[in-house]
């Protein structure tokens, strides 16, 4: 199944964009900011939370980050004037971190003053195991020097416990999710239940120090043995929430949204949706299987 999904990603780098973009639809808002707006309102007539992500990551100077960076302030200013229950997530990369980490501290800085100019949140992601270090120690200095930031961590990587252990003493705010890059078995772990047994242990980890954290996960273990600790452990609705990337297991986001827990979607939006398409799929060559039902399913 692995070289099946393996080529399903090839061919589908060869596909006319007008192809990926039927199924591409579901899990990204559109191309613009409206877009983004409109589903999110929709979002939120339901009660549902979302957390809006201008595309692009990939940048390659300075002068790109910072117009990434001025998309970023046009999000926040959306998300206040439309009245929106969203908070903005960012790649640090897409800052500029891969250039110059002083510089991306800096971009990021000016967009964490304008969240909280507007009382908001950013959330900055966790990218591929080049950025942990830099990423970890970008966050810090910005919950040191002004807060309304929060951080991404994966489980699958076997530094994370002892992240938290040191993040639990800032009183981080965390997104923890399985993770999704492709990374080497010296610093990942690969088998399935050993990364669900790990993501439980971190989030008993943070939940036990009485951090925020935000439940990233689409595996019905995890948000059943989720619940279970939540209820064992006697943690406030209010120290936690679901979260889920848009137009994944919708029935399940709607069940536990109808559990009266807060569940917040991922809403990734802007031009660069076709890379964004791609690069998740080789990264995570197993959902190629999925899209590719998808694809192929409408009408049926």
């Amino acid at each position: 199944m692995s070289l099946l999904n393996t080529l399903i990603v090839k061919v589908t780098q060869l596909l006319p964009k007008s192809i990926v973009r039927v199924f591409a639809g579901r899990y990204i808002a559109g191309e613009e900011l409206q877009d983004a707006i409109n589903l999110v309102k929709t979002l939120n007539s339901k009660g549902i939370y979302a957390t809006m992500d201008v595309l692009g990551e990939s940048i390659k100077n300075k002068e790109e980050a910072i117009e990434a960076k001025k998309k970023c302030f046009r999000v926040l200013e959306a998300i206040k004037t439309n009245e929106l229950m969203a908070n903005l997530s960012i790649k640090p990369t897409q800052m500029g971190l891969a250039i110059d980490e002083e510089f991306a501290y800096q971009q990021i800085l000016e967009i964490v003053q304008t969240a909280k100019s507007f009382n908001n949140f950013v959330r900055i992601d966790m990218e591929d195991s080049p950025y942990t270090d830099s990423t970890i120690k970008v966050f810090k200095r910005l919950h040191e020097k002004i807060g309304h930031v929060g951080l991404a961590l994966q489980a699958y990587l076997k530094r994370t416990l002892t992240d938290i252990e040191q993040l639990n003493k800032l009183g981080t705010n965390y997104r923890l999710c399985k993770g999704i890059y492709v990374e080497s078995e010296t610093i990942a772990y690969k088998k399935k239940q050993i990364i669900r047994d790990k993501f439980l242990e971190d989030l008993r980890l943070m939940l036990g120090n009485g951090n925020y954290v935000g439940i990233a996960t689409h595996d019905d273990y995890l948000i059943e043995n989720s619940y279970k600790m939540i209820k064992e452990m006697n943690i406030p609705k209010d120290k936690f929430e679901f979260q889920m990337l848009l137009g994944v297991k919708e029935e399940l986001r709607d069940r536990i949204n109808s559990d009266c827990y807060k569940v917040r979607i991922y809403v990734p939006f802007g031009e660069d949706w076709f890379a964004y398409s791609i690069r998740r799929l080789k990264e995570n060559p197993q959902i190629a299987g999925y899209v590719f039902k998808n694809i192929f399913s409408f009408g049926k």
